[in-house]
């Protein structure tokens, strides 16, 4: 799954809460934008790995952890701080690695 941050109708709160819920939390991921806008999670390559075409990415979230996965996408509060995270950062994020948001 992933999110066109510059439409709209398709950044919402739900569509976090989707993009949350639809990864592992099994294995390391990281949430990553790309240059065009593009929000997806990326599951075990993380980290500075493979960013080519990526505008900016938040910290590496490890496996077990509970940020990603059914549980953390019914967290309110932590849908709210990731979708205020990409709200913020894009499309000027103040550096490629956000890690306080």
């Amino acid at each position: 799954m992933q999110i066109d941050l510059g439409c709209p109708d398709s950044f919402t709160l739900a569509a976090v809460r989707q993009l949350l819920a639809s990864a592992s939390d099994d294995v390391h991921t990281q949430l990553r934008v790309t240059k065009a806008g593009i929000a997806y999670i990326s599951s075990g390559v993380v980290g500075g790995v493979d960013i080519d075409g990526v505008l900016f990415r938040l910290e590496t979230w490890a496996a077990g952890s509970g940020y990603v996965g059914k549980i953390a996408a019914s967290d309110e509060v932590w849908v709210m701080q990731v979708f205020n995270a990409l709200k913020e950062n894009w499309p000027n994020p103040p550096y490629d690695y956000i890690d306080v948001y």
